[in-house]
Order: structure tokens, then C-alpha cells, then sequence
């Protein structure tokens, strides 16, 4: 939909062009789940034999660990409630953006297709990065440590899609907002969900209590 702006010479019509929208949630069940999905994730990494066992993007992080791409799929229950809210979340906000654009009869199905989680340490960080194979991301924060906003310690850092936006400013691009990226402190309980195609980065942890995120990629089908 456009609007249309009247003036003494024409009437011009404004496309809103090119927005990306980001969610963020509250998971429902957090404080219910928070301390056996923890629980469950130490006792993964005890028996882990290498600090980033997913052997993706090796070089682009320091100072963490990453489980296998498949945490959220084995049978432990509190892992499987807590998959299926996951979903539950990535489908509204999916169907929130599309589904003027889907048939009338059209019934939706979310499925995470990918799921790890990252025990980040003192110094520890992940360069920036996008998800391929996917149409949306989350970012589930279980603990965050003394993750601060104000220092930009440990924050989740979302970077402007609109390559060379801001390359030339003056009043006329002030609509812009010239910062280049959007930084979200993690909050325990809170989920980030967000477009794969939005490069992100977890900037530098310091602090001595872990960082645990949970994240995951998944895709939307109509049936």
C-alpha cells in the first residue's frame, strides 16, 4: 500500500520501500525451563572434544563454544517444549509480514531446520555474519551474563541491509537514521527474531560468568 502526498504541483505517490522488520519476544515459559535447558547444555559441553563442534565459521569466533547444529533435535523433553515455542514464535511473527500475501486458504507451518547454542567466555565474541538456507533467525539469550548495553558488552549487533545508505549525509537523508546498526543487549528470556539475511554480530564479552545464547534457523511453508 502507498500513500500519496497532495501538492500545488502534483500528486506524488510515496513507496515505503525495502523495510526489515525485527522482532523482539518474551519466551513464555523461561522461567520454567531456563535452569534444566541449562542444566542440559553444561552437561553437552562436558562432554564436548572441540570448542566449535558445528565446524562452521571457525575463524569468526573466539572465546566461545558452539554446539552441532542439531541441539534443539534429541529427545529430551524440556529441549523439545522448548523447540516447539521457538517455532510457535517464528511462525506469528512470519505470518504477521506475510500473510496479506498469502492465499485466503492458505495454513502456514514453521520448522527450525537448525539449532545451537554458544557458551561464550571472557573475550569472547562472533564476527559478523548472515544465515543461508533459512528465512528467518532467532536468538534466544538463557543467561546473559553481565552483558551491558551502555558499555556494548556482549550485545547482539544488527547491521544496516541498505549498503551505501549513508554514504553521502545532509538533512535530506536525516529519514536515514545514520547510525549503520541496531544493538540489542540480551535480556534473560528474551528471543530476537529476525530476517536470515540481516548481517549480525555478538560483539566482545568480558565478564566472568558465561554468555548462553540459544539460536536457531528456520523456514516457513504453506500448505
Amino acid at each position: 500500500m502507498t500513500d500519496s502526498l497532495i501538492t500545488d504541483a502534483a500528486t506524488i505517490e510515496h513507496w515505503p520501500t525495502w523495510t526489515t522488520d525485527l522482532f523482539i519476544a518474551t519466551q513464555p515459559i523461561h522461567e520454567l525451563i531456563k535452569a534444566p535447558v541449562l542444566h542440559a547444555i553444561h552437561a553437552h559441553r562436558r562432554q564436548a572434544q572441540t570448542a566449535i563442534a558445528s565446524e562452521v565459521a571457525v575463524t569468526a569466533k573466539h572465546g566461545l563454544f558452539e554446539s552441532e547444529l542439531d541441539y534443539l533435535d534429541g529427545a529430551n523433553a524440556d529441549l523439545q517444549t522448548l523447540k516447539q515455542v521457538l517455532t510457535d514464535l517464528v511462525l506469528d511473527c512470519a505470518t504477521s509480514v506475510n500473510q496479506a500475501h498469502w492465499p485466503d486458504d492458505a495454513e502456514p507451518q514453521a520448522e527450525i531446520i537448525e539449532s545451537w547454542y554458544h557458551l561464550t567466555e571472557n573475550g569472547g565474541y562472533h564476527d559478523a555474519h548472515s544465515h543461508p538456507n533459512c528465512s528467518w533467525c532467532g536468538i534466544y539469550c538463557l543467561e546473559p551474563g553481565e552483558s551491558n548495553i551502555e558499555t556494548r558488552n556482549g550485545v547482539n549487533r544488527f547491521y544496516d541491509p541498505r549498503h551505501n545508505a549513508a554514504h553521502y549525509m545532509d538533512a535530506g537523508t536525516a529519514y536515514l537514521d545514520n547510525h549503520g546498526f541496531w544493538d540489542v543487549a540480551p535480556v534473560a528470556g528474551q528471543v530476537v527474531i529476525f530476517p536470515s539475511y540481516l548481517k549480525h554480530s555478538a560483539l566482545p564479552y568480558f565478564g566472568q560468568q558465561q554468555r548462553v545464547v540459544l539460536a536457531f534457523n528456520a523456514q516457513v511453508h504453506l500448505f
